[in-house]
């Protein structure tokens, strides 16, 4: 891996970029400093890429990319709160049947982590509900898929229950940096968009999914009025979280008409490629992946963002209440560029997790077979 140290120049580098490792072992997580992630952002932008691609090719096969299909199976994000005249309405929890209908469409189709989003606070009062997101949970993870869910909160118990019926992935996105707020690392800006929660309960649940021993998916939302030290300061936090979180999602805001972002200046791409790059060198073997907001690059700006270490899209027929990608643009797409799909589990920290889990089943199922 590279040295964190603010440089103008790329480093000379001791293989050809073309070279890249295959399944690397899980280093531990390094702490970084704000001022190195800052300098790193801040590095003159073909310098940057460059060496967040080296970084990339270090730790990853360049020419993988991670299909994921993202389903809204309880409606009520922020486009369709009651409070605001949109297009998108609010809709109950889902039943089964069309979340598994659904999954096994996005896997003919090459995706491989199957995610669900269900927009509420928390699940307090809801135990039928969450019984049958349990089960979405453990037919979607039959079919061979990896999960990947965002629930609102979660206690420590929720949590567990999650892992039990073998969900590799909690999906939660941070907004943004919290350190607009005095000296805390991230919270102004966030109190300003979410309401229903606070950044702290966020903390809370991240801890509580990671403890019950399930991955972390955490990134943010870019295009919410945030400085670049906003930016900066939400790379630092989740850099220094016990474990670098298992993928890290970088959204574009799309504005959408009717809400109080709807006249939001569209996120630049510079400062998009500028985001992912600084992630990629700072969360070398985290998953980074290109989320909402997608469908308005151009093809050429996708593959520069696949250049600066990106290594996951969600792609399929919607976003949670914005456009996506369709499968058949986003496979020739790929093809053109030499990319392919990810299989399922392939990522090493997800395999090595998958691997334990196999291993605690069959060790399980010997006991049981033992007992008279």
């Amino acid at each position: 891996m590279l040295s964190a140290v603010s440089f103008r120049r790329a480093p000379r580098l001791s293989r050809a970029l073309a070279i890249h490792a295959s399944a690397p072992a899980r280093t531990p997580s390094r702490k970084w400093r704000r001022d190195e992630i800052q300098a790193i952002y801040d590095t003159p932008l073909l310098d940057l890429v460059f060496r967040s691609a080296s970084v990339h090719r270090q730790n990853h096969d360049p020419s993988k990319i991670q299909l994921c299909t993202l389903m809204n199976i309880k409606s009520s994000y922020c486009s369709q709160s009651s409070r605001y005249d949109t297009a998108t309405k609010a809709s109950r929890l889902v039943q089964i049947e069309p979340v598994l209908e659904a999954a096994r469409k996005a896997k003919e189709n090459g995706s491989t982590r199957f995610c669900m989003g269900a927009a509420w606070r928390d699940l307090a009062g809801r135990k039928s509900g969450f019984e049958r997101i349990l089960e979405m949970v453990r037919e979607v993870r039959g079919m061979g898929m990896e999960v990947c869910t965002t629930l609102g909160m979660l206690s420590p118990d929720q949590a567990r229950q999650l892992k039990e019926a073998y969900e590799q992935l909690l999906f939660h996105n941070r907004i943004n940096s919290d350190d607009q707020m005095t000296q805390r690392p991230h919270c102004k800006l966030h109190i300003k968009v979410i309401t229903t929660r606070s950044y702290d309960e966020r903390l809370d649940t991240i801890s509580a999914v990671r403890d019950a021993g399930i991955s972390v998916c955490s990134g943010g939302i870019l295009g919410l009025g945030e400085s670049d030290k906003d930016r900066v300061g939400l790379i630092w936090e989740v850099s220094n979280m016990p474990e670098h979180p298992e993928s890290f999602p970088v959204n574009a805001l799309v504005p959408i008409p009717g809400t109080p972002l709807e006249k939001n200046d569209v996120v630049p791409y510079h400062t998009l490629i500028r985001t992912i790059a600084t992630a990629r060198i700072v969360l070398p073997q985290t998953i980074i992946r290109l989320a909402a907001g997608r469908n308005t690059l151009a093809e050429s700006e996708q593959a520069m963002c696949f250049m600066a270490g990106a290594n996951a899209v969600f792609t399929g027929e919607q976003m949670l209440t914005t456009p996506c990608s369709p499968w058949d643009e986003d496979k020739t797409m790929m093809g053109r560029w030499g990319l392919e799909g990810m299989q399922s589990f392939e990522q090493p920290s997800v395999a090595r997790k998958e691997s334990h889990r196999l291993e605690a089943a069959s060790e399980r199922a010997k006991l049981s077979d033992a007992t008279p």
